[in-house]
This record gives C-alpha cells, sequence and structure tokens, in this order.
C-alpha cells in the first residue's frame, strides 16, 4: 500500500516552498514537494539575470508578508540563497527531477501519477507550477511556415487531418489512440519499446494498432522537417519520408495550461484557474497558489502569502474532518 500523504505541492518556486514550509511549521508533517527541474526556483534561475534586483513589493504594490518566510528585497543570489537555507533548515522531503503527468481523484484521495509512472497519494493538492513552464521541443530546426501545423498538444487537430504524433511515454500514447479513432493517424517512437506508459495506455495501444486503426513508425527517429506545399515533409533516420498534414509533439514538459486542464481545473477566459476565495480550485482539496493565478505575472511576496493563506486552511479542514 502507497503511503498517503496529507498534502502533495507541485511545483518549487516560491508558492510551492512556501506551501511545503508552511505545512511543515504547522505541524503536517505527512508533506511531499515535486519538483520537475534539478533544482528549486526554476523561473528565477532562467529568466532572471544575474545580480537582477529582486523587490519584495511588485511593481510597486505593496504586500505584507502573513506567514512564516521572511522575505525582503535582494538580488536573483540573496533569493536563492534564502529559498536553499529554508528548505534545508525545515528539511523537507522534495522529489526534484520529478514531474507530475496526472492527478486524478477518487473518493477523498488523490493519485498523482509521474511521467515515469510512479504513483503517490495525497488528501490535499497545492499546484504552483509557474507560467514560464513550457513543452520540450525538437532539436532540429522547424520552419517558420510550418509553425502553425507544429503542436503540442491536440486541441487544434482536425478529423480530415493525417497526423503525426511524436513521442513514447503517457501523453503520446493517449493522443495517438484517441486521434486513431477519429482520422490518419501515425505514431513515432525513436525505440521500439514503450517502457513509461502506464499498463491502460499500453493496452489501448495495442489494441489500435491490431484493429489497423494507428500506423507505426518505431525504431526510427526524424531528422528534419521542410516545408512541402504547405503540408509537413519528415525526413526519418531510416531514409523514408512522409507527408503530414499535422505533428504533435508531445515528448515532455507540458504546457501549464495543458496540466491544469489534465488535473481537470476549470479555467476562465484568460485560462487563468478559477478559484474560491480559499484559493481552492474547482475540485475540491485542489489548491492553486502563485503567478499562474495572474494573467500578467505575481510577485514572489503574493506567492508566499498563498502558501500560508492555503495550508492554513487545509490544516483548518484536517481539524474538522
Amino acid at each position: 500500500m502507497n503511503k498517503i500523504y496529507d498534502v502533495a505541492i507541485i511545483g518549487a518556486g516560491p508558492g510551492g516552498i512556501a506551501s511545503a514550509i508552511e505545512s511543515v511549521t504547522i505541524g503536517i508533517e505527512k508533506t511531499i514537494l515535486f519538483e520537475k527541474g534539478e533544482e528549486h526556483s526554476t523561473t528565477i534561475r532562467k529568466f532572471y539575470k544575474d545580480n537582477k534586483r529582486v523587490d519584495k513589493d511588485y511593481k510597486g504594490q505593496k504586500v505584507e508578508l502573513n506567514g512564516n518566510i521572511f522575505f525582503d528585497d535582494g538580488t536573483k543570489e540573496s533569493t536563492l540563497e534564502l529559498f536553499d537555507e529554508i528548505l534545508k533548515n525545515h528539511n523537507i522531503h522534495t522529489c526534484f527531477k520529478t514531474e507530475i503527468e496526472s492527478i486524478k481523484k477518487s473518493e477523498d484521495i488523490f493519485t498523482l501519477t509521474t511521467t515515469d509512472n510512479q504513483i503517490y497519494q495525497a488528501k490535499y493538492i497545492i499546484v504552483s507550477i509557474g507560467k514560464m513552464g513550457q513543452p520540450n521541443k525538437p532539436s532540429y530546426k522547424i520552419p517558420i511556415t510550418l509553425l502553425k501545423k507544429v503542436n503540442y498538444n491536440i486541441n487544434d487537430c482536425k478529423e480530415d487531418e493525417k497526423i503525426l504524433v511524436v513521442g513514447g511515454g503517457n501523453s503520446a500514447v493517449e493522443y495517438a489512440c484517441y486521434l486513431a479513432t477519429v482520422g490518419d493517424t501515425t505514431l513515432n517512437y525513436r525505440r521500439n519499446e514503450f517502457t513509461r506508459i502506464n499498463d491502460s495506455n499500453a493496452h489501448n495501444l495495442k489494441e489500435v494498432i491490431q484493429n489497423k486503426q494507428l500506423k507505426t513508425k518505431f525504431g526510427i527517429d526524424i531528422t528534419g522537417l521542410e516545408d512541402f506545399e504547405g503540408k509537413i515533409k519528415v525526413l526519418f533516420t531510416d531514409g523514408s519520408t512522409d507527408i503530414f498534414d499535422r505533428i504533435v509533439y508531445a515528448i515532455g514538459g507540458l504546457a501549464p495550461v495543458d496540466f491544469l486542464k489534465k488535473c481537470h481545473i476549470k479555467l476562465d477566459e484568460n485560462n487563468i484557474p478559477i478559484i474560491t476565495d480559499k484559493l481552492e480550485s474547482s475540485v475540491k482539496n485542489l489548491f492553486v497558489a502563485g503567478d499562474i493565478l495572474f494573467k500578467s505575472g505575481g510577485s514572489i511576496a503574493t506567492a508566499l502569502n498563498h502558501g500560508h493563506e492555503i495550508v492554513k486552511e487545509i490544516k483548518n479542514r484536517m481539524k474538522n474532518s
């Protein structure tokens, strides 16, 4: 039987770190923090220039901190050092290089599945993934004229299109199995065997292949793309080529909006999660924190407060359950 955590937090940016620190501080010891990057605060590390000034009052908006993290004006480096220190001092159970692919709820327990098919369970979820996450892209250049026909989810796919899905994980297989039921679809994976998909997807994949609904190109990779009269000419490592109307890459790094939709979180017209005054999403006991809640980004201080407010609400619900 898997251990059931009280709180599982997705994303080790300011909102996620605050949620973890506040949980442990308030006595919720069964807390786990997931981060797909190798370190915490990926957005700060990647998008802030060295020695960049970091102000507590973002764009002049004064924020009074309510939690147990003391954060003040500083630099990129001092901010990262602060988070390094508090994570270390509070002995947070953190899983780096661990990407959560899906969250499903059954009765009062959430099941979290990672991209390498590890399973975790928790009573409460806090999503604090930030707005900057991007899907992984191929290493070869995509012609500018084809950019609108190269996607990283299936939202724009049409039934009358010939589509190539690229990838070897659960998302790629799910996309391919669905598209195979409505149109001409091929699944390409550079390996011959799928070692990262769950049993359900493995069964579905086998079924659509046996029923000759899905075409396959396994054990070969793609070397490049060319514009062929407005369509996509794909060049494969075995020397073959094929023409497609659209390509869907599912090679990791789910974009934030796609992840939120996969968690069944309702979004508004700007793709912002719809939340209550307790920062709870449309899914009961699943909360959202940080700049993912703002159209133009939010402050570090606000994210820290989000963590404090959410954990206080979770603790109250735990007392009354």
